[in-house]
C-alpha cells in the first residue's frame, strides 16, 4: 500500500490526488505500526509516514520498485552448505547481499561471499529467483537472485559487522533458526549433489492485482 501511494505521489500533478495519496500513506503507516507492534517493535506511525514521504521521488525516479539482492548456495568437498548467521536478526541464511551498481549479478555473488565469509567462489548457475517478502527474508521489498557457486579457495572468516557466525553444515545438521528454509533447503542440497534442477521461482498467486 505504501509503495502504491508513494508511486502515485511521484507522478500526480493534482493537489487533490496528492492529498488522497497522503491519506493512504498514513493508513499504511498505521498498519505497519500495528504489524511491528505484534512483532515486539514499537515505532510511531508518524515516523513511518515521514520516512516514506522523504523517499518520494519525481516521475520515473519515484516509481517504487523492489530492491535486488544476490545470494549464494556454496558447497564444500564434503557436500556441506555454507551458511552465515546475520548480526541484525540472529537468523541463519546462505550468504546474500544487495546488488551494487556497476557489477553484474555473478560478480556481486563472488564479491558478497568473499566479503561475508572469506571464501572464494566461482558461480556455476542461477538456481532461484525469490520474492524476499513472501519468504520472510526481509521487510524491505526485494527480489533475490540465488546462484549455485563452487568454493575455490579462501579461509572461513565471518565479516565482523554483518555476520555473527559462519560455517559449513550438512543437510541433517543445519543451525536454527533458518530463514525461508522450506523454499530453498532441498533445492540447495540438490544443487550441491549435482542434480539437474530447474530454476525455481515463486508461483503466481490468484491475481492479487485484479480488481475485486
Amino acid at each position: 500500500m505504501s509503495a502504491i501511494a508513494r508511486t502515485g505521489l511521484a507522478f500526480t500533478q493534482s493537489l487533490y490526488e496528492q492529498e488522497r495519496f497522503e491519506e493512504i500513506l498514513r493508513v499504511a503507516a498505521d498498519m505497519r505500526h500495528f504489524l511491528s507492534a505484534s512483532a515486539g517493535e514499537s515505532v510511531d506511525p508518524a515516523e513511518y509516514f515521514d520516512e516514506w514521504m522523504t523517499s518520494v521521488g519525481d516521475g520515473v525516479a519515484g516509481y517504487v520498485t523492489p530492491k535486488v539482492a544476490v545470494g549464494a548456495i556454496v558447497g564444500n568437498d564434503e557436500g556441506e552448505l555454507l551458511l552465515v548467521q546475520r548480526s541484525d536478526s540472529g537468523a541463519w541464511l546462505y550468504p546474500t547481499g544487495w546488488a551494487d551498481v556497476g557489477y553484474s549479478p555473478s560478480e556481486i555473488v563472488v564479491k558478497e561471499v568473499r566479503e561475508e565469509t572469506g571464501i572464494l567462489v566461482e558461480p556455476v548457475r542461477l538456481v532461484a529467483l525469490f520474492d524476499g517478502l513472501r519468504l520472510g527474508f526481509t521487510r524491505v521489498p526485494l527480489y533475490s537472485l540465488v546462484f549455485h557457486c563452487r568454493a575455490v579457495g579462501g579461509e572461513l572468516s565471518p565479516h565482523p559487522l554483518e555476520c555473527a557466525a559462519a560455517g559449513w553444515f550438512g543437510e541433517q545438521a543445519l543451525p536454527s533458526p533458518l530463514i525461508g528454509e522450506h523454499r530453498w533447503r532441498s533445492l540447495a542440497f540438490a544443487a550441491l549433489r549435482g542434480e539437474e534442477i530447474e530454476v525455481t521461482f515463486d508461483p503466481p498467486r490468484e491475481e492479487p492485482w485484479a480488481a475485486t
